[in-house]
């Protein structure tokens, strides 16, 4: 079977165009119950899930979040926006980070703009952080391309065939599996860093 990494590099390129971001907006202003915020979620992030039956959020998520301090409880069993807003940010964390790393990088955010009482609303600080890996989309795809070219100048004392195709796709995903390896190790470092200040 020939492997065409032409098509399987345009797919990533394609699917980076659509990334995007639930905006505050979208978020309804009035307490929602758990149910509620758990049909909000499945909605606005349903095309982030690799397959159908992966659940985007749970009950039993949502107490487990309360029980590890990543999320401040209800009130009145009612989840405020700062509430859905810290669920989707530990939606994408989760993916990468343990539950006491979360915690870890969320505590601030909990403790100065939940509820808002800081500067900015936690509205603010999730929507500037969001404009902010927007503006990544297209120097990451710069990135990948690079990827993909080194990859495909990979193995060339390999006759032309399947068996060199399967390599290069190899060494394709090696590369992006590396850069997500240090990039994982250089948050780990920043957490350990957050987390011994804390202490202090």
């Amino acid at each position: 079977m020939k492997i065409d990494t032409n098509d399987i590099l345009n797919s990533i390129l394609e699917s980076l165009d659509h990334v995007d971001y639930i905006r505050p907006e979208e978020i309804p202003n009035i307490d929602l119950y758990m149910d509620q915020v758990t049909t909000f979620m499945d909605e606005h992030l349903f095309s982030t899930k690799r397959y159908s039956e992966d659940k985007i959020l749970t009950k039993t998520m949502i107490n487990n979040y309360s029980k590890n301090n990543l999320l401040p409880p209800s009130v009145k069993k009612k989840y405020s926006k700062e509430h859905v807003l810290l669920l989707i940010l530990i939606y994408y964390f989760k993916s990468i980070l343990s539950i006491k790393d979360i915690e870890t990088i969320l505590t601030p955010l909990r403790e100065k703009y939940f509820p808002e009482e800081g500067p900015l609303s936690l509205s603010e600080v999730y929507r500037e952080i969001c404009e902010i890996e927007k503006s990544r989309i297209e120097p990451m795809k710069a990135s990948v391309k690079e990827a993909y070219e080194k990859s495909g100048q990979a193995f060339r004392n390999i006759p032309e065939g399947e068996d060199r195709d399967e390599l290069r796709l190899f060494a394709f995903l090696c590369s992006l599996s590396f850069d997500v390896y240090l990039k994982k190790m250089m948050i780990e470092n920043l957490i350990d860093e957050l987390a011994s200040k804390k202490e202090e």
